[in-house]
């Protein structure tokens, strides 16, 4: 293993086991329930917008590793961007565990979200990551944000 998995590895350790994004918003402007049947994960996220920019974000429930530390570095990837800004990460982030899209420059605008890239080569834990962004995705575009 080198530097840059080792890296990601622990990336994703600290966010499944210390998720400072596990918590409940007061006054949450947008609030929806993601639920992965293959393995039992279920997370609750709650958004609060500023205008078109995300002010904070939370969630809650349970799950695998994989989808408690996607869900926290989501949050902390989206916190603080616009809504546009944040469409153009998820889209980015769910191309990269597709495999449609390795192209280094833009993989960078995923910050510490490029930790979950090796997913990909792991079918079964696919789901697992992407529940927490199919989840906002599906949200925002619900609210039709």
């Amino acid at each position: 293993m080198d530097n840059l998995e080792e890296m990601y590895n622990d990336v994703i350790m600290e966010h499944s086991m210390n998720s400072y994004n596990k918590k409940q918003l007061n006054h949450a402007d947008f609030c929806d329930l993601g639920h992965n049947p293959n393995c039992g994960d279920e997370i609750k996220l709650e958004i609060k917008l500023d205008g078109d920019i995300i002010e904070d974000m939370a969630f809650s429930g349970h799950g695998c590793a994989i989808s408690q530390a996607s869900t926290s570095v989501m949050i902390d990837t989206l916190r603080g961007k616009t809504l546009a800004e944040a469409k153009e990460i998820i889209k980015i982030f769910i191309k990269m565990i597709k495999r449609e899209i390795t192209d280094e420059k833009e993989l960078e605008k995923l910050e510490e979200a490029i930790a979950f890239k090796n997913v990909a080569n792991m079918p079964a834990r696919v789901k697992c990551a992407l529940l927490a962004w199919h989840t906002v995705e599906d949200m925002l575009e619900k609210a039709g944000r």
